[in-house]
């Protein structure tokens, strides 16, 4: 599962850029690289739901996480040299990167089994707990529009993985651990944006990725090769990642984040999107009310934050 806040906005540029000269297409050129990261993000989870008919779902998760640091390793690393690993901070460093493996392995198992549109919304759930987790572990205050807002997340969770309905089953179990797991990440991110380098915060995920995953390997392996198709499908798990990531840093440290987060919600568009034209599905009348009422849930969270 491709998550779309790999560095915190908190560590955007703190500039404002309405008395700019160019403020208004640096905004526009932000927004673009914004909504692109956002599109790769969807279609590496398209393509990684794709993939896991044919290859087990840790083989892929390694996968993606190994192209994406050697992707670092190739691109950042020659011009960071030890800035790029060196961090005060190991140990919650670490148990950052691992909150985001179990994002992407809850996340891939839910799509094994989920549509991507509805695997996606589930997901999204995470900024609402993540207000609401908030409080106890940052000390920040939970309002009441933050609430109602978090109850309306859940209505529309109900809606989608209603009981009787067709997505009833582990895939929602997997998906709301995912969301579970990345609200954990964003809160770790929280703690660590002031004092680590956003590119080393982005190392650090990769390699925690690849190094987690290996032991688990020898299970899965069944000694079957990809195809070359399959092969390249693989590889560009870790590229949408990596590129999507990057255009992502660029675009915080053009425009302040907070104008930024209401667009997070078009990746349930790409997603609805892709789940259409890829896998040939389109989410019925309940389902879809209710992936609009967390993305109005999240987007009036987003909205409040921007004020």
């Amino acid at each position: 599962m491709a998550v779309s806040q790999e560095i915190h906005p908190g560590q955007a540029s703190q500039t404002s850029l309405a008395s700019h000269p160019g403020g208004a297409p640096l905004r526009l050129h932000a927004a673009l690289l914004f909504l692109t990261a956002l599109l790769l993000f969807a279609a590496l989870d398209a393509t990684a739901k794709h993939l896991s008919a044919f290859i087990a779902v840790p083989l892929l998760v390694w996968a993606r996480y190994l192209v994406h640091l050697v992707i670092m390793l190739v691109a950042i690393a020659p011009s960071m040299g030890r800035r790029l690993i060196v961090t005060e901070r190991p140990w919650l460093m670490s148990l950052r990167g691992l909150t985001l493996v179990a994002v992407t392995l809850f996340g891939q198992l839910a799509l094994k089994t989920l549509p991507l549109a509805e695997t996606t919304a589930l997901v999204f759930v995470a900024p609402l707990l993540v207000a609401l987790l908030a409080a106890p572990l940052l000390g920040e205050k939970v309002r009441l529009r933050t609430w109602l807002a978090t109850i309306a997340g859940f209505v529309g969770v109900l809606l989608i993985a209603r009981p009787g309905g067709s997505l009833f089953g582990p895939g929602v179990a997997y998906a709301l651990g995912a969301a579970l797991s990345y609200a954990a990440y964003q809160i770790l991110t929280r703690k660590l944006a002031a004092s680590e380098h956003p590119m080393r915060l982005l190392f650090y995920t990769a390699l925690l990725g690849t190094l987690a995953m290996l032991p688990v390997l020898p299970a899965y392996w069944e000694g079957i090769w990809p195809t070359p198709t399959q092969s390249l499908l693989i590889l560009s798990l870790g590229l949408y990642g990596g590129i999507g990531h990057f255009m992502l840093i660029r675009a915080f440290h053009t425009t302040s984040a907070s104008l930024l987060a209401p667009l997070l919600y078009t990746q349930l568009v790409w997603a609805t999107l892709l789940g259409w034209l890829v896998f040939d599905h389109f989410p019925d009348v309940l389902t879809v009310v209710g992936m609009l009422v967390i993305g109005a849930s999240g987007l009036s969270l987003a909205i409040r934050g921007r004020r």
